[in-house]
């Protein structure tokens, strides 16, 4: 039996991994726009691969996909990320769980992650073409046809693997050809947006503290009245009248702000529109875990111990000074000010800001969209085995799909269960017997 897998990129790797692994007869063509394997897994996590996450309970792993978790639950729960911990570990790559839950080879290197699959690969029944270009595929009577750029005949398959990724990173082949693969196919593509994402900001202040992190705020986006797609609110994302918030670490940038916590909320708010014209409004909250009247309690206290210091001085025992001198200028307090000239009114204000620092988003970090949210209808594939409902032998898997997941390993940790489904779907056909 012959397999044409087109997408090199993690659910590529994992779905020929697990057909070599379980039905080494079959003969598997491996189908790689670059010149080489793994170029996304390999940057991921700032070049150390952030291969999945700590977590264990796949119940909590699954609620980590603004879009897709419940079609992931099966797959999930056959190969979750302890036994993708495990996977590579027994295959000579040994992993770390750091402080944040997010999983990492011991070298901080993503190739050898992706090193794993070239050694495995180096074999006869696996055919690797890189700097290969599907430019179209067809359904035959008696399997697939894909036709490769620069060649007169076309590539026949008796079973067909798409993986071939979003729109995201685009440098690293993840252009969006799979979709049109999927729709000659006859499937039908979601609404597409980028996603995980940095913020630019309508103000200009954060500039003033770029690279000011925080362990802990709460990010709260207020959604419009009319979202993309109102008719689908998992589309959409925002309901009329509901807020969207997320709890995590950021930091200030030239431009706005970025950081794991804004790098989810851009994900609960992918389809929502925004400009300089339209800016999305958000908030942050620097203290999530207090009330505002424990704070104002709190900073009332600070200031009668320190009545004679600057009321900027008091608020940058709560904040650091640069930002403390900022949300002074922003509500418009004097230089001038003494703490012992604050009453419970201005102590409340400044209070109200920290909690709820107002910003207008009026752009997404261009080139910064780390995987696509939508893809391919999940209604269409059978969550089981990753086949297709409308052609058969014709296999999903990965970010070409309309699953997509916060920052921390969870995408990828989707794309490894997605493509080991799909290899055990295949191996089940080709042996007969069941994994």
């Amino acid at each position: 039996m012959k397999i044409a897998v087109i997408g090199g990129g993690a659910a590529g790797l994992m779905t020929v991994a697990t057909i070599h692994e379980l039905a080494p007869e079959a003969e598997i063509f491996l189908i790689e726009r670059n010149n080489g394997l793994g170029k996304k897994v390999i940057i991921s996590g700032g070049g150390r691969c952030n291969v999945t996450t700590g977590i264990r309970d796949v119940r909590m792993v699954l609620t980590k996909y603004p879009r897709g978790g419940k079609f992931l639950s099966s797959a999930m729960h056959w190969f979750p990320p302890q036994a993708v911990y495990e996977w590579f570990e027994s295959r000579g790559v040994p992993l770390k769980i750091e402080d944040d839950l997010r999983v990492f080879p011991k070298s901080d290197n993503g190739k050898d992650i992706v090193g794993v699959f070239e050694k495995l690969f180096n074999t006869p029944r696996i055919h690797t073409l890189l700097n290969a270009h599907a430019i179209s595929v067809k359904k035959t009577a008696h399997g697939f046809e894909i036709f490769l750029k620069g060649h007169d005949r076309p590539l026949i398959a008796d079973a067909l693997v798409i993986t071939t990724g979003g729109q995201a990173y685009r440098a690293t082949g993840s252009t969006g050809d799979g979709y049109a693969f999927a729709l000659l196919l006859g499937h039908t593509i979601t609404s597409l947006a980028p996603s995980l994402n940095a913020f630019f900001t309508r103000e200009k202040w954060p500039a003033e503290i770029s690279g000011l992190s925080f362990s802990k705020a709460r990010f709260t986006a207020s959604c419009s009245d009319n979202p993309k797609e109102p008719h689908d609110t998992i589309r959409a994302n925002c309901i009329k009248g509901r807020e969207r918030s997320y709890v995590g670490p950021f930091l200030f940038t030239h431009k706005g702000v970025s950081g794991p916590a804004v790098f989810a909320l851009s994900s609960l708010v992918a389809f929502e529109k925004y400009d300089a014209h339209h800016p999305l409004e958000i908030m942050i909250d620097l203290f999530p875990d207090l009330s505002i009247e424990k704070l104002t309690s709190d900073f009332m206290e600070k200031i009668k111990v320190n009545a004679k210091k600057s009321f900027a001085n008091v608020v940058a025992l709560f904040v650091p000074k640069s930002l403390a001198e900022i949300a002074c200028r922003e509500l418009e307090f004097s230089d001038m000010l003494h703490a012992g000239e604050v009453g419970k009114k201005e102590a409340t204000r400044i209070v109200s800001w920290l909690k709820a620092i107002p910003l207008h988003v009026t752009g997404r970090g261009a080139g910064d969209e780390f995987v696509t949210a939508g893809g391919v209808t999940l209604t269409e594939i059978n969550p089981h085995t990753m086949e297709s409902k409308m052609c058969p032998d014709l296999y999903f898997a990965g970010e070409i799909l309309d699953v997509d997941g916060y920052t921390g390993g969870f995408n990828l940790q989707a794309s490894w269960a997605a493509g080991h489904v799909v290899g055990e779907s295949i191996a089940e056909k080709i042996t007969g017997q069941k994994v």
